[in-house]
């Protein structure tokens, strides 16, 4: 009896994965849940376990494949023996012959792949795209058409200049570096990853009409209660008081009172979440991740500091799993630990809002009739204006401008 061995679920807008290795061979013996590949996402780095103990039969794809969730990557056959020892098998049997010269006419009609049962793989990515599979090539066993196929086929497609791009923008060839220039460049081909990275940040551009209002606030009150209580919070729940646990408990506040922004479209239907699984940019060696802190209006500010001091360390140590990345539904990044005074964050697609959190600065602010140098922090909420009105983005952030100036707020849950 074979056994599938199918790509898991990603997690959240993560729609493919690129095969990192193998560390089995076709033919070997494998136990159960023993490890059989490594798939890498633009998230995280998981490994597929075998479903069942047996042989490994067959490997469909190979190293540096792209491949979509539930997508076959190979067979288990339970308790078989080693496809080697097959051939030698058959070889002591005379009658062995006579039965190839039937299946001949197989071969012949291995160019016509389109004519054979379709994989539903196969099916799903003909329908999505729109290619007519008689005008791929197969190259399958016994002539059959591969996801592999429909997924080069795909790349090509989207590669070839359409004819209203060839008019009016036609692709430019790079120009040569001069010779003393070009000694010192080094050109690196982007992995699959970074490409991917790079695909789903333009497509959330594309898809969603992204637009960014910014507001500031004065982080005096905050700042004064973490050096107040800085020590007694350590000492009591064992994690640093940080500044996220109030951007978190903030911004849960304002999604109350604007729903908009903790929505998304799905098709002709906006849904409304009625919960707040708020994701928190993690930077890494690889890019940055977004574990979810899930129903983070149900934890104390020490859960939610946890939490994040949890995600922070299993995302460097590139332990996070994929259900730590699934079902947020809005995102903050905080681009100030590096540095940055202000920028516009990309949504993280589906969700309609996003809050970018920037460098702490001391600037003369008027205070009353006074001029005071404050501690200040741009704030910007990139959002979808398909689902969220300027009114309802400005007021969220002002929402979470007031809960930060006076966290008695975030206590009284004003």
């Amino acid at each position: 009896m074979a056994t599938e061995i199918r790509v898991p679920t990603l997690g959240e807008s993560v729609t493919e994965a690129t095969i990192g290795r193998w560390f089995k061979h076709a033919g070997d013996a494998v136990a159960a849940d023993e490890p059989l590949v490594e798939l890498e996402t633009d998230k995280v780095t998981i490994e597929v376990p075998a479903p069942t103990a047996g042989v490994l039969a067959e490997i469909l794809v190979k190293d540096g494949d792209t491949v979509a969730p539930g997508a076959l990557l190979g067979q288990i056959n339970e308790g078989a023996a080693p496809p080697k020892s097959a051939p030698a098998a058959k070889a002591d049997k005379p009658a062995a012959p006579p039965p190839p010269p039937p299946p001949a006419p197989a071969p012949a009609a291995a160019p016509r792949g389109s004519e054979m049962p379709l994989a539903p793989s196969v099916r799903r990515l003909a329908a999505e795209s729109g290619i007519d599979v008689a005008g791929v090539t197969p190259t399958g066993k016994d002539g059959r058409l591969t996801k592999g196929d429909m997924l080069n086929a795909i790349e090509r497609a989207a590669a070839a200049p359409t004819p209203v791009d060839q008019p009016s923008a036609p692709r430019m060839a790079r120009a040569p570096s001069a010779p003393d220039d070009a000694a010192r460049e080094e050109r690196v081909r982007m992995t699959k990853l970074r490409q991917t990275i790079a695909r789903r940040l333009k497509d959330a551009q594309n898809t969603a009409a992204m637009l960014t209002t910014f507001n500031e606030v004065d982080m005096s009150q905050v700042m004064g209660l973490r050096k107040e209580y800085r020590d007694l919070f350590e000492k009591k729940h064992g994690v640093r008081l940080g500044f996220m646990g109030f951007f978190v408990r903030a911004c849960v506040q304002a999604l109350k009172e604007l729903p908009a922004v903790n929505a998304e479209i799905d098709g002709t239907d906006i849904i409304y979440k009625n919960y707040y699984h708020v994701g928190v940019a993690v930077g890494t060696d690889r890019g940055l991740v977004v574990p979810v802190v899930r129903d983070a209006d149900t934890l104390s500010l020490a859960a939610i500091e946890k939490k994040i001091a949890d995600f922070g360390h299993r995302a460097r140590e590139g332990t996070l799993k994929i259900e730590d990345l699934q079902g947020g539904t809005f995102t903050i990044t905080n681009g100030g630990i590096y540095g940055s005074l202000m920028s516009t964050p990309i949504l993280n697609a589906p969700q309609s809002g996003i809050l970018g959190m920037h460098k702490i600065q001391d600037r003369p602010m008027a205070v009353g009739a006074e001029i005071k140098v404050r501690p200040m922090m741009y704030l910007a909420v990139s959002y979808d204006h398909r689902i969220v009105d300027g009114r309802e983005a400005v007021t969220f952030l002002v929402r979470v401008k007031e809960s930060l100036e006076d966290p008695t707020r975030l206590i009284l849950d004003l």
